[in-house]
């Protein structure tokens, strides 16, 4: 199957009015279209950061009528060796990228009135031109295999993390970068090497792009995570294990991929955060 054409888009009057026209539109073709047309245009600085025009931004991002959305505990189990088991997973990760899409804009669309430098919104739209292209990728892999994003029950925990922090900075790089994109750096090698296993090389190759782009997304919240604590004058380490104790839901466990880790700029002494954390 093809691709649908792009949308049109709505005028765009100011990066933060492109990222939260993005996060509330409900079709998934016109939220991807507009993150990317939104960081096209601020790479060219043709678009100023705030505009008195600009939307509310919504306590929710748009989404369609599916997929269900249920508790992570009732998220059902199957095996990668089965075409049903790679669709599961295949549509988990489609999930986990649309939210990965809408988490970048809200930091940009959230904190653009904060005293940061350009470069950090540059980073994060970065972040979110790659998320789209991620989700795209990954449905369009599911609809070579005869499925559609939506077919399959997601949960919702992934952005109950944007709105337990959405009132820090800080916290918000410590929760969504430092731990839930770090932790995609962890477990997606032995995916890789599950699919390849499997014989489904192109799903195996889609997360090839997804992994290494991670790295980068990674490294662009460790960096300003480390901005942040040095201004206020903060040790990094410190202040990201108390961060995680107040805003932080569930268990965070080894093992962790040192090298993907060291590559994005996290340092073993926030692991020993992660652990200390975990088994507090």
């Amino acid at each position: 199957m093809q691709e649908t054409d792009p949308p049109d888009l709505p005028r765009i009057e100011s990066l933060r009015g492109g990222a939260t026209m993005a996060i509330a539109a409900a079709d998934l073709d016109m939220k991807t279209a507009l993150a990317q047309e939104t960081a096209g245009r601020w790479f060219a600085r043709r678009l100023s950061l705030r505009s008195p025009r600009d939307p509310m931004l919504p306590d929710r991002p748009g989404r369609p009528e599916k997929p269900d959305l249920i508790p992570p505990k009732h998220m059902e189990k199957r095996s990668l060796h089965t075409l049903k088991g790679r669709i599961a997973l295949l549509h988990a990760l489609a999930h986990i990228e649309l939210n990965a899409v809408d988490l970048a804009l809200d930091i940009v669309a959230r904190f653009a009135n904060q005293p940061v430098p350009h470069s950090f919104f540059d980073g994060w739209m970065q972040v979110a031109y790659e998320e789209a292209k991620h989700f795209r990728m990954v449905r369009q892999r599911l609809r070579d295999l005869g499925a559609e994003y939506g077919d399959l029950p997601a949960h919702d925990g992934l952005w109950q993390a944007a709105h337990d922090t959405r009132n820090d900075l800080t916290a918000r790089l410590a929760v969504v970068p430092l731990i839930l994109e770090a932790r995609g750096l962890d477990v997606t090698p032995t995916l890789q090497m599950k699919m390849r296993e499997t014989g489904d090389m192109e799903s195996a190759e889609v997360l090839d792009v997804i992994y290494n782009d991670e790295k980068g997304h990674v490294a662009v919240g460790a960096k300003w995570f480390r901005f942040l604590c040095a201004r206020e004058r903060k040790d990094p380490s410190a202040t990201f294990k108390a961060l995680v104790r107040a805003n932080f839901r569930g268990p965070l466990k080894a093992p962790f991929n040192d090298v993907a880790r060291a590559e994005a700029g996290l340092t073993p002494s926030f692991y020993r955060a992660l652990v200390s954390v975990s088994q507090s």
